[in-house]
């Protein structure tokens, strides 16, 4: 049976729980409801848990580590696991996208997020597909680390359900139909 794993960016921890950077963290969640799946093992810094999704395995896992550290926990579960790098789709927050934009990719480089950059290094390849999920870039110079881990305003909470659902629907898609099919329905 096929298997995919999706792995949602963010930080361990309650005080970063409705933040920017832990938009990953929320899609995994709202993924595990969806799916029925139980995210509740922990292992190698990995909080992860398998289920099933339309016929293939389903693997849903978020990090323990630190966001600029994620590459090292994931390294350690796919070995584990036998995950191949085009079997992973990794969500992760974006501050070059506007709230609400998604943008989906086979492989290619970190675009500057360090969460993503750790896991090149650590994978050794770029060859991994990504969902990127814009959280808009309403911050002055020097002040990207605040605003990353700054909770959402009630404006941007509104639209926030709706970037939820669609990132999970995008990912879902990616489980059964692959990335291109899923680039082309969900890029927007």
């Amino acid at each position: 049976m096929a298997k995919r794993l999706l792995v949602g960016l963010g930080n361990p921890g309650e005080e970063y729980a409705e933040t920017r950077h832990n938009v990953g963290f929320r899609v995994i969640d709202a993924l595990a409801e969806r799916t029925r799946t139980k995210v509740t093992r922990r292992r190698d810094e990995m909080l992860f848990g398998w289920g099933k999704w339309r016929g293939r395995e389903l693997g849903l896992a978020m990090p323990q580590t630190y966001m600029n550290r994620s590459g090292t926990a994931l390294e350690v579960f796919v070995r584990k696991w036998k995950v191949e790098p085009s079997e992973l789709l990794v969500i992760v927050d974006d501050i070059h996208l506007p709230l609400g934009k998604l943008r989906m990719r086979p492989k290619g480089g970190s675009g500057g997020h360090n969460g993503i950059q750790d896991i090149i290094d650590w994978l050794d390849t770029q060859e991994f597909p990504r969902l990127r999920i814009g959280v808009g870039k309403e911050f002055d110079e020097g002040s990207q680390s605040d605003y990353v881990l700054s909770p959402f305003d009630a404006e941007e909470k509104d639209l926030l359900d709706d970037v939820l659902t669609q990132s999970m629907n995008a990912a879902l898609t990616f489980v059964t139909d692959g990335i291109n099919v899923a680039m082309n329905r969900f890029n927007n």
